[in-house]
């Protein structure tokens, strides 16, 4: 067993199969994604990967570990309270796990020298939330799948 979320990534080929499934995971949500706010969030990915070659993929790879230091508290309440489904338990407390990986998202936009993506993260930024709440039982279980 783990001792905490971000040691899932110390398992020998855990760290390259993690952000693949990342990837894979943001695709998935993306294609779901409809209205004027899912074409807004497609554009946005889509200039990111045409316009800054190979910066998608090594921000998910930057992302990684500090989303699951901040899904660490709740990786604890959750285990502490039996456990179940992670992603029932994320999905149940959507509006503060948003928040928490909105914190390291927002701190990254904060540090970055990239103007052009930082401008297209504001322009979706305030609709991010409720996107993340969205898909928190497949990170739940993408998750569980490999801490469990």
């Amino acid at each position: 067993m783990i001792a905490t979320l971000p040691d899932i990534l110390e398992t020998a080929g855990a760290k390259q199969q993690i952000n693949a499934d990342c990837l894979a995971l943001i695709e998935q949500e993306l294609d779901a994604k409809s209205g004027v706010s899912g074409a807004a969030l497609r554009l946005a990915h889509k200039a990111v990967v045409a316009f800054a070659p190979g910066y998608y993929e090594s921000t998910v790879e930057t992302l990684v570990p500090r989303f699951l230091e901040q899904l660490q508290p709740f990786w604890g309440d959750f285990q502490a309270a039996g456990g179940g489904q992670f992603g029932d338990y994320l999905a149940g407390r959507g509006g503060e796990v948003a928040q928490a990986l909105l914190s390291v998202t927002d701190g990254m936009a904060q540090g970055s020298d990239r103007a052009a993506v930082v401008k297209l993260y504001h322009g979706v930024r305030d609709g991010a939330g409720k996107h993340i709440e969205v898909a928190l039982p497949a990170v739940g279980s993408l998750v569980q799948r490999y801490a469990g």
